[in-house]
């Protein structure tokens, strides 16, 4: 089950005190001036809406919602500035995972998993059109979404780009690439692009990357579930760093 309050006011105290708001569902049509305070509150913070019919609020809950429920994030997000500068600041290189719109929950549970085994600094979502840490993504994960750094950013161009400038290689995990995972020079600081696995990694992040790596696949199906596929890239990377 998600965390969620309701009722205008307390949404509004909610946002205002600095919580992490995942979505908030408004009833369709409401005009009053209270939810009209509320929905520019909520284009000012940049938190997604969603119109819905009063019925659908009813099953979320009996009580008086007031046409308004506001889902709670589970966890406290990051900023990548900390998360980069925290790694610099302990003498490592840092290592990013960004994840280009991932949608299923229990991938992005196994990735972060993964991650946390690693010792990856951080992983990146984008605020719109991917997966949310909810219960069931922190319980795929073994907890380990309580306690490794996340990101939540509005645009993954702008953050490649921060992260490039920061002095991290680019690297985009992809089967349109002509070079082997396991003949890429994967040392040094490090962000790691893995796209969902219906599309892929953007080809707008793709021309942003240094370096595009592929998984050799020697049966007959054409892709890696992509947990399994972020786990092969992110250890092939901690095998060349401890080797080094």
């Amino acid at each position: 089950m998600e965390d969620f309050i309701f009722g205008t006011r307390a949404v509004m105290e909610a946002i205002s005190a600095g919580k992490d708001i995942e979505r908030v569902l408004l009833q369709k049509k409401a005009d009053s001036a209270s939810a009209q305070e509320l929905f520019f509150l909520l284009r000012q913070k940049d938190i997604e809406i969603q119109f819905v019919p009063v019925e659908k609020l009813n099953r979320v809950t009996r009580k008086n919602h007031q046409g308004v429920i506001a889902y709670i994030s589970q966890i406290s997000y990051t900023p990548l500035e900390e998360i980069v500068s925290r790694a610099y600041e302990s003498g490592k290189d840092p290592f990013i995972l960004v994840l280009d719109h991932i949608s299923d929950v229990r991938n992005f549970g196994a990735i972060a998993r993964t991650c946390e085994c690693a010792g990856i600094d951080g992983i990146v979502i984008p605020e719109k059109g991917s997966v949310r840490v909810t219960s069931d993504a922190i319980k795929t994960s073994a907890g380990a979404l309580m306690t490794l750094p996340v990101a939540r950013v509005n645009s993954l161009r702008e953050t490649v780009n921060y992260l490039s400038m920061a002095g991290l290689a680019i690297v985009s995990a992809t089967e349109k690439s002509d070079t082997d995972l396991y003949q890429a020079e994967l040392g040094g600081p490090v962000a790691v692009i893995m796209g969902s696995e219906e599309v892929g990694v953007s080809s707008s992040l793709l021309e942003m990357s240094n370096k595009r790596v592929k998984i050799p696949l020697l049966g007959e199906i054409g892709s890696l579930n992509v947990s399994v596929a972020a786990g092969v890239v992110i250890y092939e990377i901690l095998r060349q760093r401890r080797k080094a």
